[in-house]
């Protein structure tokens, strides 16, 4: 279709990962259905949902103009507010972190939402300026946004917060900001986060990290079994369906170790073509912000791309022990509802700008030509 032919690379890119997604959650939730005593497919089916919800929206946001965002950043913004707040109220909690609610049977994580508000809140007040100090901006930027990562602090999830972050000061450097200013920022709240802000569990990962070998049946434990599962499937992986970490040693393993059980049975063959794909949609989204001809749809841009990758290759990393466990799915693979939702539709929006770049260089094109 028209729409999404602005960036066909983007647009393979994303449906590549997708389709990788659905079978890896098939292969790796298997067994864990069959255990549960349910249909094998579950997960998949409703990671499917997820998928036409998700491309739903991406071909209806392709369509809409990204600037017209600006007016429903504010309401979007409370929206998700008011689900951190009722996921702290009646949320479900699962393995000691309260992150979810269920609406009408569904299984909502609210905290995916607070990615496209941050980057659209940040947008929309540094496309101008990089004034921290600036009235409006605390007001309409800051202030809710420091809710937000309130709330979703008390959840626990910290790993959200570090995405959120990391998206945050990605935004402030590209828009112009000062690295002195972030740097000390950083210096500042580092410390503090780590002498009062951290869980016991969360504490344990540092060390845990460190040496995974001093509690191999405790806190080491995940972290040596993605690692055993990285080095079953060498080059060219066990096979499809072939994993055996999945069956009764990988906890999590449809979800935050999902690159260890694709590692395990495509190989690292596997591996390298989920790094190509993850890096062709930070190419694609990096050129379309270049190209752009406004500040607000480069920040746009730069913000959902930055998001979407870093979540990314922070998932890989987690599970290849090169940084510390944080608990973050992988966009497009891992299973969750509320994740391939929000990631199509960010992606939905970086092919409207990229469209919106196409019809600028045609119009200029025709002026010439006249």
């Amino acid at each position: 279709t028209q729409n999404m032919q602005s960036d066909r690379p983007l647009l393979v890119a994303v449906i590549f990962l997708v389709v990788i997604g659905l079978m890896a959650i098939f292969s790796a939730s298997a067994p864990k259905c069959v255990e549960m005593g349910v249909n094998p497919a579950r997960f998949f089916l409703q990671q499917l949902f997820g998928v036409v919800v998700g491309f739903i929206g991406l071909r209806w946001l392709s369509n809409f103009h990204y600037k017209k965002l600006m007016t429903y950043t504010i309401p979007f913004t409370f929206f998700v507010i008011i689900m951190l707040i009722l996921v702290k109220v009646a949320g479900v909690t699962v393995n000691g972190a309260q992150r979810w609610i269920n609406i009408a049977g569904f299984s909502l994580q609210p905290s995916e939402f607070a990615k496209p508000a941050v980057v659209l809140l940040l947008a929309g007040v540094f496309y101008r300026n990089t004034d921290l100090l600036d009235n409006n901006k605390i007001v309409t930027a800051f202030l809710p946004i420091a809710v937000m990562l309130g709330l979703i602090f008390l959840q626990p999830n910290l790993s959200m917060i570090i995405l959120l972050v990391s998206t945050s000061a990605a935004i402030y450097i590209c828009a112009g900001g000062s690295f002195k200013v972030l740097f000390t920022a950083a210096a500042c709240a580092i410390p503090l986060l780590l002498l009062k802000g951290l869980h016991g569990y969360q504490s344990s990962r540092l060390t845990t990290w460190l040496n995974p070998e001093a509690d191999p049946l405790g806190a080491g434990y995940n972290v040596i079994q993605s690692l055993v599962a990285f080095a079953s499937g060498g080059m060219f992986g066990v096979g499809y369906g072939g994993s055996k970490q999945k069956l009764a040693w990988l906890p999590e393993a449809h979800t935050d170790f999902i690159f260890a059980v694709i590692g395990e049975e495509l190989g690292f063959i596997g591996c390298l073509l989920l790094i190509c794909l993850f890096w062709t949609i930070l190419q694609r989204g990096f050129i379309i912000a270049t190209k752009c001809q406004d500040m607000y749809g480069k920040l746009l841009a730069l913000g959902l791309t930055f998001s979407i990758c870093f979540q990314g290759f922070l998932n890989m990393w987690v599970a290849s022990s090169f940084v510390p466990a944080t608990g973050v799915p992988m966009p497009f693979i891992s299973y969750g509802g509320s994740s391939i939702m929000v990631s199509l539709w960010m992606v939905g929006i970086l092919l409207n700008i990229s469209k919106d770049n196409v019809k600028r260089i045609r119009n200029y094109t025709n002026v010439r030509n006249i």
